[in-house]
């Protein structure tokens, strides 16, 4: 390897002690390198060490006990191996579609991160294979369904630690492979049960909490462009722009509001589009019975700081507590060197995650909603009185515009509604009652990342309607300096057009270009 080649090897490599926002967006996007530092080791360590001292003629659950309702039934010292084995392979009965791999990363992230804080008694080993698995780009096969987010995610993590000791499946560079024989390809071992190693792996929110991050890293891309789109939607109106002023947000105490209305009054500035009330309204004299252009423009332009306001907050408060779980000890029993203890507990129940991802799909939805009503503002000319019929730059009558769009936008809007009920609330007793209330936590994520990857759907088409009634109304120019950017750099992949084409390629590029771009 070449001076410059490990220069730039070590530089990818970060290490670690916290895991932040920020730490897990490079890891996942960027191809950053995951690696601690050395007191990250020293706590994994003393933590082993401590656990193998202190379960020598102790009953400990999940060590020399069954698991689960079977925890009443002793485990003998040559099983003590099997039985971490067994939970692994007894555990790995998932169904539906493989996750994503990014979801299925970033569930590593966070299962290392439960791993890091030196509370679970496992051996290094363990970290380190899982390490490895991120920074090679080796991905776990993980059904979608089968957790109840009691024990945590048993059967999705029971999967990943399948691969972990050389069985079950992954995905390596684009095909599904058996663990082994990449792992072999890798120049990786299986792990070894030392103490509790298979209890360890397939007992955590782990799972969910990945699931909740690219749910969250996605959500915030959302609610930047929901802030753009409104921007833009009240620069097409020639709306008045007091609704975004300091001194109207200000006059009531909610934070994420005045956090939406500052963030406009940025986007907008060096607008020539908006209208200033005073000017028009209070240093004019007006005579007219019936004025032409709209004293108050309607709810979903007018409210933003309002609507989104609330968003904005729910999605702080997502991101606050799914790093506080992933930096987090999520299994149980928890083994503390600190106190020379070992605790029973639960850890693991996921409703924190839970009812924070049934929080967020509410708030995308809503989000979503309001995109929805700005794009029938727009392609309803009896409404806007500026703009043709769904901003149709070709023949009336013969062209359609973004007609047939607005159903795909409705339909999606719809289904978004209807996955907003909680999952939070559905608990269902199993497994002899031992978990009589679960949080259902995984199948709240799964249900939150449906409705924000609708709402790329839903914003996408908005866009698309959006930059054709700007070229409609022929004022590019007039857009502040980052709409127009934004106008810009979606012309250059969607350019305006008159006659009918298909658009669910275009749809498809828009997502692509709302996932990948910042502003």
């Amino acid at each position: 390897m070449s001076k410059f080649a490990l220069l730039l090897q070590i530089m990818k490599m970060k290490e670690i002690d916290y895991i932040s926002l920020s730490d897990i967006e490079d890891i996942l996007y960027k191809g950053e390198e995951i690696s601690f530092a050395s007191n990250v080791w020293d706590r994994i360590n003393r933590s082993y060490d401590f656990l193998k001292s202190f379960s020598v003629d102790r009953i400990i659950y999940g060590i020399n006990t069954g698991f689960g309702p079977m925890a009443q039934w002793r485990i003998s010292d040559e099983d003590r191996e099997a039985l971490q084995y067994n939970i692994i392979r007894s555990h790995s009965t998932g169904a539906g579609e493989p996750l994503p791999d990014i979801y299925v990363k970033a569930a590593m992230i966070a299962r290392i991160g439960t791993f890091t804080q030196g509370k679970s008694g496992i051996h290094k080993s363990i970290v380190e294979l899982l390490m490895n698995f991120i920074n090679k780009g080796i991905t776990p096969f993980i059904p979608e369904h089968g957790s109840v987010g009691a024990s945590g995610d048993l059967v999705q993590l029971a999967h990943l630690a399948l691969t972990m000791i050389g069985e079950g499946e992954v995905f390596y560079k684009g095909e599904k492979r058996p663990a082994g024989e990449v792992m072999k390809e890798c120049g990786l071992e299986p792990i070894k049960m030392f103490i509790r190693e298979g209890l360890s792996l397939t007992n955590g929110t782990s799972f969910m909490t990945g699931i909740g991050l690219v749910n969250l890293i996605n959500a915030k891309k959302l609610l930047r462009f929901a802030t753009i789109a409104s921007v833009m939607m009240n620069e097409i109106a020639s709306s008045y722009d007091d609704f975004m002023s300091e001194p109207i947000n200000a006059a009531r105490r909610q934070r994420g509001q005045g956090v939406i209305a500052e963030q406009m009054r940025e986007i907008a500035k060096g607008s020539k589009c908006m209208l200033d009330r005073k000017c028009e309204m209070y240093d004019k004299k007006h005579t007219e019975k019936v004025f032409t252009h709209k004293v108050q423009p309607y709810y979903s332009l007018r409210c933003i700081p309002q609507i989104l306001g609330p968003v904005l907050e729910t999605v702080e408060n997502v991101e606050r507590v799914l790093i506080n779980e992933v930096n987090s000890a999520c299994d149980n029993p928890i083994v503390d060197p600190e106190t020379e203890d070992v605790y029973h507990g639960g850890n693991f129940h996921g409703d924190y995650v839970s009812f924070e991802m049934d929080k967020l799909k509410i708030a995308v939805t809503k989000m979503t909603m309001l995109c929805e009503r700005q794009m029938n503002y727009l392609f309803h000319d009896r409404i806007n009185g500026i703009l043709p019929p769904f901003v149709n730059l070709g023949k009336l009558g013969l062209n359609y515009g973004l007609q047939a769009s607005q159903f795909t936008a409705c339909s999606t809007t719809a289904e978004c509604q209807t996955l907003s009920n909680p999952m939070y609330v559905h608990s269902i007793p199993n497994n002899n009652d031992n978990q009589d209330i679960v949080s259902m936590g995984t199948n709240s994520a799964l249900i939150a990342r449906r409705v924000i990857d609708n709402s790329f759907q839903v914003i996408a088409i908005h866009f698309m309607a959006i930059v054709q009634a700007v070229d409609a109304l022929g004022f590019a120019d007039k857009l502040s300096p980052l709409t127009n950017r934004v106008y810009k750099d979606i012309r250059a992949f969607f350019p305006r057009f008159e006659d009918d084409t298909p658009k669910y390629k275009d749809i498809e590029k828009m997502i692509i270009f709302l996932k990948e771009q910042s502003y």
